[in-house]
C-alpha cells in the first residue's frame, strides 16, 4: 500500500498529539450523527487507529468493529478495549466478518490512501461491507488550493501556540504532505511529515457510483451546516441501494 504507517512512538503519542480532537466540541457532533447513521445496527470504522471515535460510539450502543494498518495503533486501541474486533490491514482490501448498517472513515483519513486506484477500491470495500441500504460515510477536506497566492505551494492549516502545520501539493499529481512542528514541554520542537493524495467531492462521488453507491446528503461538518463552495470541509453520505426482495 502506499499509505505512510505508525510506528510504535507516533502511535504511543497519538492521543496526546491530537488532543485538540478528543474535545467534546469537535467529537461530540461526530458520535451523535454516526450513531444515527447506523440506525440500530453494526458499524464498521476504516482506519480505526486508537479508537477515538469508535470507543465513544460503542459507548452508545452502537457495536464496532475496525479496520487498521498499523498494528501499533491496534496495541493503543486495545489498551483501552480490547474486545474491540479490529483487523490489521488496509482499508480497501481488508475484510471483517459480518455485514455493517455502517461504514465510516473519518478526519481525512480517506487521503491516506496515496493513489486513486486505492481509493476506488476503499469505496468498493466499502460497499462490500455495507447491507442493504447501508451507509458509507466520509469526513474529508476540501484541498486548500484556491487560497495559493502564484508562486506558493504551501498553505497554513493549523496555527497554535505547541502546533503548526501547513499542507504542500502538486497540483499535477494531486499528492500532498502535512508538515507538523509541535513545541514540547521541555522546549524542543519536534517536526514530522505524513503524505496524502487530495481528492475533490465530486471525486468522491464518482468513486461511490463505481462501487454502486449513491449520495444521500452532504454537509460542512458534523453539526449539518450547508455545504456550499466556500466550505473548507464535507461529510459525505453515500447509501447502498436497499435488497429490492425485502420490504
Amino acid at each position: 500500500m502506499s499509505s505512510d504507517v505508525w510506528d510504535a512512538a507516533q502511535a504511543e503519542r497519538y492521543d496526546r498529539d491530537s488532543a485538540f480532537m478528543y474535545t467534546p466540541e469537535v467529537l461530540d457532533p461526530a458520535v451523535r450523527f454516526l450513531a444515527d447513521a447506523a440506525d440500530g445496527g453494526a458499524a464498521l470504522e476504516f482506519a480505526i487507529g486508537t479508537g477515538r471515535v469508535a470507543i465513544p460510539l460503542i459507548e452508545q450502543g452502537v457495536e464496532v468493529s475496525g479496520i487498521e494498518l498499523s498494528a501499533h495503533m491496534v496495541d493503543q486501541l486495545h489498551r483501552k478495549r480490547p474486545e474491540v474486533p479490529t483487523v490489521v490491514g488496509d482499508m480497501a482490501s481488508s475484510r471483517v466478518t459480518g455485514e455493517f448498517s455502517l461504514v465510516y472513515l473519518v478526519w481525512n483519513s480517506l487521503g491516506n490512501l496515496r493513489t486513486q486506484a486505492e481509493q476506488v477500491e476503499c469505496f468498493r470495500n466499502a460497499a462490500r461491507h455495507l447491507a442493504p441500504g447501508g451507509r458509507f460515510v466520509v469526513e474529508l477536506w476540501v484541498p486548500g488550493i484556491r487560497r495559493f497566492p502564484p508562486g506558493q505551494a504551501a498553505v497554513p492549516f493549523h496555527v497554535g501556540s505547541h502546533h503548526t502545520g501547513f499542507d504542500t501539493y502538486d497540483l499535477s499529481t494531486q499528492q500532498g504532505a502535512s508538515h507538523h512542528y509541535r513545541h514540547r514541554p521541555d522546549g524542543t520542537v519536534t517536526y514530522g511529515v505524513s503524505h496524502f493524495r487530495y481528492v475533490w467531492p465530486a471525486e468522491c462521488d464518482l468513486m461511490a457510483q463505481l462501487a454502486g453507491l449513491s449520495l444521500e446528503r452532504r454537509s460542512a461538518d458534523w453539526l449539518g451546516t450547508a455545504f456550499t463552495g466556500d466550505s473548507e470541509n464535507h461529510v459525505s453520505v453515500w447509501r447502498k441501494p436497499p435488497d429490492r426482495h425485502t420490504g
